[in-house]
């Protein structure tokens, strides 16, 4: 069932908001913001893929505007999924599709946070060169929950009610167990190897700008540029935790204690940052995000 959260003290607003996916760890961050602007939410954890319940949910919320964050990671991380293919299946594939078949059919704007790791290093996108755009073809699936994601993509793209913004290595201002500053540095070892990654302090008011104004088709939801592992640690060290040690291995020797393979590249954020120049919106890059993100960590009190 849906939770209402705080609205607007002027009269009913224009907007309703459901966060599909509702105890999650972004979804909480969203009705966090949505109720900071006076917004009127909800949030669920109806599953995706039981169609007679997300259309009796839609009903009876009347949302004008969907936040899909469900979806099937596993855990501890995405190894799980390897082994447990149908229930991932059920949730990122049927699931998602459902809710926004759904959503279309009530005539409702769906807001889907996917995912970027759907892309590999090659010979024309290698590290430091040029990023992957939105419409570049996926080519990566040695993992099967990336294997799902960039099949369900291609297809949420059909319908033209639906905005997908592509996370990847996603970071909040805390150490919450799903943020991957929190992942690494709890690693015995890690790779070095440039990435995109999602502040989540600058970019998810711009999903709910974006989604506000109705906006459809693929964004690349990253900061710009990319950053490595070691530099993101050397920030971390330099502003939290200053004591703080990391030992690196090469990507060879990760494959040997991993079961499923990772996805390591650079998206294009061109994209997102023109559109959100119409907001009056700067997204800063990655690595000056990064310190800004560990400067409110250190003046939070997190260690």
């Amino acid at each position: 069932m849906a939770t209402n959260g705080t609205s607007s003290t002027n009269g009913a607003p224009s907007k309703v908001f459901l966060i599909w996916g509702g105890e999650g760890w972004v979804a909480g961050h969203l009705k966090e913001l949505l109720q900071q602007q006076n917004e009127k939410v909800f949030t669920t954890t109806v599953r995706m893929e039981n169609r007679e319940a997300v259309i009796a949910e839609l009903d009876r919320v009347k949302p004008t505007h969907v936040l899909n964050c469900a979806g099937c990671t596993g855990r501890p991380n995405v190894d799980w999924c390897e082994d447990n293919k149908e229930q991932v299946i059920r949730s990122n594939v049927i699931g998602t599709l459902n809710l926004t078949d759904c959503c279309f059919l009530k005539n409702v704007h769906c807001t889907v946070f996917a995912t970027g790791c759907i892309y590999a290093y090659d010979s024309k996108h290698p590290p430091g060169g040029e990023g992957y755009l939105e419409a570049d073809p996926a080519n990566f699936g040695a993992s099967y929950y990336s294997a799902t994601k960039s099949k369900v993509e291609e297809l949420m793209t059909t319908y033209s009610n639906c905005l997908i913004l592509r996370l990847r290595m996603p970071v909040s201002d805390d150490l919450h167990p799903r943020s991957f500053v929190t992942k690494i540095s709890k690693y015995d070892r890690v790779v070095n190897i440039p990435n995109s990654n999602t502040i989540l302090h600058d970019l998810l008011p711009c999903a709910i700008l974006l989604a506000s104004a109705g906006d459809t088709g693929i964004y690349n939801f990253t900061n710009p540029g990319a950053i490595s592992h070691n530099e993101v640690l050397a920030l971390f060290k330099k502003h939290v935790r200053p004591d703080f040690e990391w030992k690196n291995f090469s990507e060879a020797e990760q494959s040997k204690i991993l079961k499923a393979g990772r996805s390591n590249c650079e998206l294009n954020s061109d994209k997102l940052a023109k559109r959100m120049k119409d907001f009056g919106v700067e997204v800063k890059d990655v690595h000056s995000a990064y310190d800004e993100c560990f400067q409110r960590m250190k003046a939070n009190g997190v260690k």
